[in-house]
């Protein structure tokens, strides 16, 4: 894959680091000239230092073959403008964080995949990390998240069927239950206490997921 990431922050870094390390042609674009001098002595991609919104920097990178062009700046404006131009050059796959809920609709009435305030999803996932400590990640996927989620005892629906359960925008994969017995949940399974529940949920709903999983499978603090 030919991709160029745009920002050298924590994200875009760390999204270069993944994408050498995978073998694809990596380009990166920022503007501070020590960042890029910096990733070069590290990784192998080709660093240039100018402003993305700049067509002439764009072409430098090489975006007339760009298969994919990530956004990572923490400007919203130039994330914005850098994923049209991105567009008019007909990248296929565009992407980009987003620092404001309140832009999003702008990208994506200009068809742009986005990552909503990337800080406070990783905050929020800490914060229920924090409260359930039996709440763990399995793998994060595109488009989603799967996690293994155990049932206390004493929890509201313990000993009730899965199909009485709420579920929204997230399906229950398997259950492992005390022993080792692995289940492949159908409706009529109940919910026993200290059941492991691997679940994937679609990595918009993730909070609504876990608010939901807590208040049905989480014993009820005195």
């Amino acid at each position: 894959m030919y991709i160029i990431i745009v920002g050298l922050g924590g994200i875009g870094r760390n999204l270069a680091a993944i994408s050498a390390e995978h073998g694809d042609s990596v380009v990166v674009i920022d503007q501070d000239e020590s960042k890029c001098n910096d990733i070069l002595d590290h990784y192998d991609v080709l660093a240039i230092t100018g402003d993305s919104t700049d067509s002439s920097v764009l072409d430098d990178a090489g975006i007339d073959r760009a298969q994919s062009l990530v956004a990572t700046t923490s400007d919203d404006a130039v994330n914005l403008m850098t994923c049209w131009l991105a567009k008019r050059y007909n990248v296929t796959n565009v992407v980009s964080i987003v620092n404001q809920k309140q832009h999003s609709a702008f990208f994506k009435e200009v068809g742009v995949k986005i990552s909503e305030n990337p800080d406070e999803l990783v905050a929020t996932r800490l914060y229920y990390w924090a409260e359930n400590p039996n709440l763990q990640q399995l793998a994060s996927i595109p488009g989603g998240t799967i996690f293994e989620f155990v049932a206390e005892d004493g929890a509201p629906f313990i000993d009730h069927e899965i199909r009485e359960l709420e579920v929204k925008n997230f399906v229950f994969i398997a259950i492992r239950r005390a022993g080792g017995e692995l289940i492949i949940p159908s409706g009529n399974v109940r919910i026993r206490p200290g059941d492991s529940i691997t679940v994937f949920t679609k990595k918009e709903a993730e909070r609504e997921c876990l608010d939901i999983l807590n208040r049905q499978l989480k014993k009820a603090e005195d």
